[in-house]
């Protein structure tokens, strides 16, 4: 679950951190009050779950409150990555010396948290990545102890010389560990991490992902979901408990457990084709879970072919093949349908496809090439 720029602040803010303030507006008018409240000047920034907001023009420096009451009527209600923005942080304009970014992350392989920083802050950390790989340093945490203090000392010294700029950098750094911790984060950034012309180290952007698997136990952070800034298939999968990510390619995947849906998409480009998404069904024969998978797919206007790809362990196929049944009765699915179904009852599974006028076939390796050619 991803929260606002505003929401990740707090968050920063009540781990201590040094954060520069703002205000939340929703029309024009409440921004030109804030915007004088700050002295006149302010930053107007979209509040959007996206990277890649200024390019887009949704981050603009007003001079005066009634330039911060343009740039909010002209922010608000554009849309950014296909998210619309219906509310914007206005915000002091800082004094600014030097840009660094600092994040940490879920390190899946290493099974810990991982530091990444850079002096290079201020721009796509993918960007640096790519264009300065140097310029990135990563600390790998140990969850048993956290953060050391002379590790978060360590990864300030990276940003700064100053002796006194990397106190309060690591300062920032401990302070945003304890608030990855704390809040169940999956993953937390500032960027920029600024000093300014005084002298201070402070978080003027924050980002954070909240583990899903964190909320049933954190009802505080679920309280922060905004379901307007999700896309309408992130909200209907996450509503049905399915697992889904959209992708840019043509071949619909629709699987049963999250090894198997990676399998799959990485055969669909082996065959040279592109999966349109990741989507886990899990364990469920359920039809109404097999309705709205399909019918997530099928609200992608960029989808040439559906591939159902099902191992049955425990999951029965007969009763998968059901739901595959009923969920084609129910809606229109105007694109081929290929199906694999293997593992339990599949033979029983078959004749109930069959029945229907659908098929499947048991080699995993047949239905994604078919799913390939049919997708052209």
């Amino acid at each position: 679950m991803n929260l606002h720029e505003y929401q990740a602040k707090e968050l920063f803010r009540a781990a201590g951190m040094a954060v520069n303030p703002g205000e939340v507006a929703r029309d024009p008018g409440a921004a030109r009050s804030a915007a004088e409240r700050y002295g006149g000047s302010a930053v107007v920034k979209a509040q959007v779950h996206s990277g890649g907001r200024g390019k887009a023009g949704g981050v603009k420096l007003a001079n005066s409150p009634e330039e911060a009451a343009d740039h909010a009527r002209t922010i608000l209600g554009m849309t950014i990555r296909g998210l619309t923005v219906r509310e914007v942080l206005v915000s002091p304009i800082e004094s600014i010396a030097s840009e660094a970014y600092v994040g940490v992350l879920v390190d899946r392989e290493g099974q810990c948290p991982v530091f990444m920083v850079s002096a290079e802050g201020g721009v796509d950390i993918e960007e640096v990545a790519a264009t300065d790989p140097k310029a990135i340093h990563r600390l790998r945490v140990d969850p048993r102890y956290g953060l050391l203090p002379h590790q978060a000392y360590w990864l300030a010294t990276r940003l700064y010389e100053d002796p006194a700029l990397a106190r309060q950098g690591a300062r920032a750094i401990a302070q945003l560990y304890d608030a990855f911790v704390a809040n169940g984060a999956s993953m937390a950034e500032i960027n920029p991490l600024v000093s300014t012309s005084g002298g201070r180290v402070k978080a003027i952007d924050a980002k954070v992902s909240i583990d899903d698997n964190e909320l049933f136990r954190r009802p505080d952070m679920a309280a922060l979901r905004d379901p307007a800034s999700e896309s309408e298939a992130d909200r209907r999968a996450r509503e049905a408990g399915l697992s889904f990510v959209k992708l840019d390619g043509d071949v619909g995947c629709c699987v049963n457990g999250a090894g198997l849906a990676m399998a799959t998409m990485d055969l669909v480009k082996y065959y040279g084709g592109e999966p349109a998404n990741f989507l886990d069904i899990g364990g469920s024969s359920n039809p109404d879970k097999v309705v709205a998978a399909l019918e997530i797919i099928t609200s992608d206007p960029g989808v040439a072919v559906i591939l159902f790809n099902i191992f049955g362990g425990i999951t029965r196929c007969d009763d998968v093949a059901k739901g595959i049944v009923e969920a084609v009765g129910r809606i229109g699915i105007g694109v081929p349908l290929v199906i694999r179904l293997t593992g339990t009852n599949e033979e029983l599974a078959r004749g109930i496809l069959a029945e229907a006028g659908l098929a499947a076939v048991s080699s995993m390796d047949e239905v994604v090439e078919k799913a390939v050619r049919l997708a052209g």
